[in-house]
C-alpha cells in the first residue's frame, strides 16, 4: 500500500475530497493550454467524478487523488492508480501543476520524487495518457522519462500511451 506522504519531501501531501473541488477546479481552469487540446473544460462536477472514479477491477483503496502543497498554495494534484493496469505497476491518471509554478522544475521535481518513491517500494513502472496533439504534455512527459509505447483511440481524440521504468 502506498503511503501518499511519502511521496515528496519537498511538499505536503494529502489525499484530496470532495470538499477540495472548488480549489482544484480554480487549479485546472488556469491551466487553459491542456483543456484545449483535451476537449473537455472542468467543471465541479467533472472533478467530483474524477475523485473517485476508478478502473475496471480496482478498488477504491487502491485509488490516490492527491494534493501537493507549499503551505496553503496547491502545487499540484495527481491521480495515481496503485496496482494498475497490473500490481507491478502504477498509473497517473491526471496530473496538473499550479499554473504560477510552471517552468520552474517543481513539476519534475514531483515526478522524480513519485518514481523514487515508487521504485523503492517494489513498483516496476508507471503508465500514463497523453493527448497526442498536446506538445507541452509530450513534451513534459519526454522530459522526464516517459517513452509512447502506443497510441490509443478514446472519445475526444488520439492517447499516447506511455511508460517509464522504474
Amino acid at each position: 500500500m502506498i503511503d501518499i506522504t511519502k511521496l515528496s519531501s519537498a511538499y505536503f501531501v494529502r489525499r484530496m475530497n470532495d470538499e477540495d473541488a472548488d480549489d482544484i477546479l480554480s487549479l485546472c481552469l488556469a491551466n487553459k493550454q491542456y483543456y484545449s487540446y483535451c476537449g473537455k473544460q472542468p467543471t465541479k462536477e467533472l472533478i467530483l467524478s474524477d475523485l473517485h472514479i476508478t478502473p475496471p477491477g480496482i478498488s477504491p483503496d487502491k485509488k490516490h487523488y492527491i494534493g501537493f502543497y507549499n503551505g496553503e498554495i496547491l502545487a499540484a494534484v495527481m491521480d495515481l492508480i496503485e496496482g494498475y493496469p497490473d500490481e507491478s505497476n502504477c498509473f497517473i491518471g491526471f496530473f496538473m501543476m499550479n499554473k504560477g509554478l510552471q517552468g520552474r522544475g517543481t513539476g519534475s521535481k514531483i515526478i522524480s520524487e513519485v518514481c523514487a518513491y515508487l521504485k523503492g517500494n517494489g513498483f516496476a513502472s508507471i503508465l500514463l495518457g497523453i493527448d497526442r496533439d498536446n506538445p507541452q504534455s509530450k513534451h513534459f512527459w519526454k522530459k522526464n522519462g516517459f517513452v509512447v509505447i502506443r497510441e490509443t483511440e478514446q472519445d475526444g481524440g488520439t492517447i499516447l500511451v506511455a511508460e517509464k521504468t522504474l
